[in-house]
């Protein structure tokens, strides 16, 4: 008997107090996937479900990463956003572990719903790469000790976007690789983790992308991969060597990133498009492509056999065979932040600060509370604003403000 995703995160679910995921290495997770099988709770309020809450330097849009015990995030603070911080929190107390700080050596200008700390970090488990709105890189070990620093803005002097960047890196067969697409010097790069000099670098159109890559990480070295997107399509490239070995070239979105699953990707492209991944064949093998699944902001969350997408404040569900409707719910709010996915619940934040906890199991999706994360005193309806992706581990669920940190989890 096969039995379908669903079911086995079902059963996971049921041994989540000694089965659970630990470690959430980057922007929506383990590759890039935005699920974990946790046994999380169905609603929260001060006092109730809420482990601890951590205070942070200025502000920040980016997600936090989790490696063991280290909730890691990064900052920004100053008149312009030119102070750098990077901080490791101690995921049992909320103490603070250790806190970096560094100075913005490139072009800190930004819209103002953004920061310069909006990519979310990357790990491979004994290393960190920080990357800031302003081209500035930093590598540090999991003690907080600087590895090298790189201002990508002083090397290539051209490379800068205005209205900010939010592409994250990932950090895939030992190299570190950012996408540094904008109006000026445009370019993919793959840094050398232990040394911080590149080992490639792709020239790009000159265009505003804020997508981020994707890791694709193999079972051998040989098969670890990392996919990145644009205005020209998606590619696949060999981490060590930016070498080509997949493409669709119908164009892509250039906000909500790719997501892959097993040997098929799915594109935010006119809609959403699934292709299939089969590097003997170089020139993608589109699966089906439908105009009706769209991705606002929020990237796309696929569990095997369902599609989640958000577009403003529009929960659709859809099938990942297809791309056919399933149903649809309507939330409240705006929405920027990805959500996450940990067995048959979906959680969502909205950038006014309200958790929507929804039951996806049933034909139709539910929504099982509207939980109010933190305070704002300019509404007594809202929380603190939200834009960045939250993290999963240990049975836990690590959300991002700009002021505040919080680690959700059932009450003992």
């Amino acid at each position: 008997m096969r039995l379908s995703r669903r079911a086995i995160w079902t059963g996971l679910i049921s041994l989540a107090p000694t089965l659970c995921w630990a470690d959430w290495t980057e922007f929506r997770g383990n590759g890039g996937g935005s699920t974990a099988p946790a046994d999380l709770p169905e609603a929260w309020s001060d006092g109730n479900n809420i482990a601890w809450t951590a205070d942070l330097p200025g502000r920040g849009l980016s997600g936090p990463i989790v490696v063991g015990e280290k909730v890691i995030l990064t900052a920004s603070s100053g008149p312009r956003g030119e102070r750098l911080h990077v901080l490791a929190i101690d995921a049992k107390t909320g103490k603070e572990i250790w806190h970096r700080q560094f100075w913005a050596t490139g072009n800190v200008s930004c819209h103002p719903k953004m920061c310069n700390a909006t990519p979310t970090p990357a790990t491979d488990g004994k290393h960190v790469v920080a990357f800031y709105s302003s081209n500035d890189m930093a590598c540090l070990d999991l003690d907080g000790n600087l590895v090298w620093y790189r201002g990508l803005t002083h090397d290539y002097p051209l490379a800068s976007n205005t209205l900010g960047m939010s592409s994250s890196p990932v950090v895939v067969g030992g190299v570190a690789v950012a996408s540094v697409e904008n109006e000026g010097e445009s370019f993919l790069c793959g840094i050398d983790i232990l040394t911080g000099k590149n080992l490639w670098k792709v020239e790009r159109p000159r265009a505003v992308q804020w997508a981020s890559p994707v890791a694709i990480r193999g079972s051998k070295p040989e098969e670890d991969f990392v996919l990145t997107q644009g205005n020209d399509g998606a590619v696949v490239r060999k981490p060590k060597t930016g070498d080509v070995v997949w493409k669709y070239d119908k164009g892509a979105g250039v906000v909500a990133s790719a997501t892959v699953v097993g040997d098929t990707v799915y594109i935010p492209s006119d809609g959403l498009v699934a292709a299939k991944l089969d590097y003997s064949t170089p020139a993608a093998t589109v699966l089906w492509q439908s105009k009706r699944v769209r991705a606002g902001t929020p990237s796309p969350i696929i569990d095997q056999e369902r599609i989640y997408t958000i577009n403003s404040a529009i929960l659709q569900c859809s099938d990942a065979k297809s791309g056919e409707p399933i149903w649809k719910l309507r939330l409240k709010g705006s929405f920027s932040s990805t959500p996450v996915l940990a067995g048959n619940r979906l959680y969502a934040f909205s950038e006014e600060g309200i958790g929507f906890v929804v039951d996806v199991s049933e034909k139709e999706g539910k929504i099982l509370s509207e939980n109010k994360t933190g305070t704002n005193a300019d509404s007594a309806d809202s929380g603190e604003t939200i834009l960045g992706s939250p993290a999963i581990a240990n049975n836990a669920l690590y959300v991002r403000s700009d002021g505040h940190l919080w680690k959700i989890a059932k009450s003992p």
